[in-house]
């Protein structure tokens, strides 16, 4: 019956020399190639269940009253959004699950994309002809921190609330600009009015949905023109060797299967696992803090920098050019996206080399490039551990002030020690590799000498 239909469809499409050429398709055997998958399937769980949210979230700041079944909050006045989501977590169902899911799912893709970017730096896969897969990665990602900016802001809790004031301040000290953008944007001084919450809903939920959704189509069908780059296997592989699993039947059950895990591990987490409990933080107002606000991981390295740079502003008479609050929250994060956007000019600048690569490199291969690359991880690592600071002070009872001073220091000194560790690690494995294959060489003429 298969054979049948397949034959029915050939006579009347003609399509199979495009199935055949795509079943014989060859995909990279390696797992680490696997993380841009988790990546493409957290995404999938993502718009999946913010679709199912978007039929109970009401993008609205008006004040109500609360009286739903969540006891410690009945009578607090709030806006009609933190009301929804309350409702989503309490009455909604599987509005609980679904949510946290969600969350995860965001969680997940970052984090999927950062190590996929960590195998693509360090083995130099954004060598030319993928310079453009490369950079579309790259702003996919600066992109996905800003999407999931906006979805944290959205819940108008306490603890987004503030998040949200952090951002404004940060807007505001943008040279020149920053205080027009951010009253266009928030429609007036912070909190501003009404019309920010369906701004921020339509682009969290349509607008940079579909920039990322249409980058990582961009990105995959790329991937798929160029194939994909692999580990050298013998000493006579050349650049031209497509080594690989066919799309059928090795790589397609591999990967489906791959995709149910990760939604299956999701939909665990959203269910066991508590993330972001808004029914603790209550509701948001500009009269009220709270003591160790903390945004999500993937925005700790900003918290770290606005909380280290020095009080400094730069001043030019009476008028303040640039705010404190424009080196931490746009500067650093600045010098590491125009880092990672600028590194392969550079290093092709350095080294002259124009060719074609299909073969990636070990970390080991490079040493400046695996030195260099874990300078810069070690400086943003540090920057994100200073900014929990103020929670080490409540735990530990650690001076903040003390503490500040010292990352103050240990960012400059520390990420220098690891690239000259990492270099030297890297010359010493390639130097240990050429003298075990001096020894097999010269235990194998030794063999053959005595035959």
């Amino acid at each position: 019956m298969i054979r049948r239909a397949v034959r029915y469809l050939d006579t009347r499409t003609g399509t199979t020399p495009i199935v055949r050429k795509t079943l014989r398709y060859l995909f990279p055997d390696h797992w680490s190639f696997l993380l841009g998958e988790i990546a493409l399937y957290a995404f999938i769980v993502l718009v999946a269940t913010g679709i199912y949210l978007t039929f109970f979230f009401v993008d609205s700041t008006r004040e109500v009253v609360y009286h739903g079944p969540y006891v410690p909050l009945q009578g607090q006045h709030m806006s009609e959004a933190y009301r929804s989501v309350l409702n989503i977590s309490m009455t909604v169902r599987a509005g609980l699950l679904i949510r946290q899911t969600h969350h995860w799912a965001a969680n997940v893709f970052i984090a999927a994309i950062i190590l996929h970017l960590f195998r693509v730096f360090f083995t130099g896969a954004y060598r030319k002809p993928r310079g453009l897969i490369y950079v579309i990665g790259v702003t996919m990602l600066m992109l996905t921190l800003l999407e999931a900016y906006l979805g944290y802001s959205l819940v108008d809790d306490l603890l987004s609330g503030m998040g949200l004031v952090i951002g404004y301040s940060v807007g505001l000290s943008i040279p020149f600009v920053g205080a027009n953008v951010m009253s266009w944007l928030f429609h007036g001084p912070f909190p501003g009015q009404s019309t920010l919450w369906p701004r921020m809903y339509i682009a969290h939920v349509l607008i940079f949905p579909v920039l990322i959704g249409t980058l990582l189509t961009v990105h995959v069908l790329l991937v798929a023109m160029r194939h994909h780059t692999q580990f050298r296997q013998t000493a006579t592989e050349t650049e031209r060797t497509v080594r690989g699993v066919p799309a059928y039947p090795g790589q397609a059950p591999r990967s489906i299967g791959l995709m149910f895990a990760t939604a299956g591990v999701l939909f665990l987490l959203g269910g066991l696992v508590q993330i972001n409990p808004i029914w603790l933080w209550g509701p948001f107002h500009t009269y009220v803090s709270t003591n160790g606000a903390q945004p999500d991981w993937y925005l700790g390295w900003l918290i770290g920098a606005l909380r280290l740079v020095p009080s400094f502003d730069l001043v030019i008479g009476k008028y303040t050019l640039v705010p404190n609050p424009f080196w931490g929250g746009v500067a650093f994060p600045l010098v590491v996206f125009g880092f990672l956007y600028l590194w392969p000019a550079i290093e092709r600048k350095i080294t002259g080399d124009t060719a074609f690569h299909n073969l990636v490199e070990r970390p080991r291969d490079n040493p400046l490039r695996t030195a260099l690359g874990i300078g810069i991880v070690t400086w943003v690592l540090l920057v994100f551990i200073a900014g929990s600071s103020d929670r080490v002070y409540v735990w530990l009872n650690v001076s903040y002030t003390s503490q500040i001073d010292i990352y103050r220091v240990l960012v400059f000194v520390i990420p220098l020690l690891a690239a000259a560790i990492a270099h030297r690690v890297c010359e010493e494995l390639v130097a240990g590799e050429k003298v075990e294959r001096d020894e097999r060489a010269a235990e194998a003429e030794a063999r053959l000498a005595r035959t």
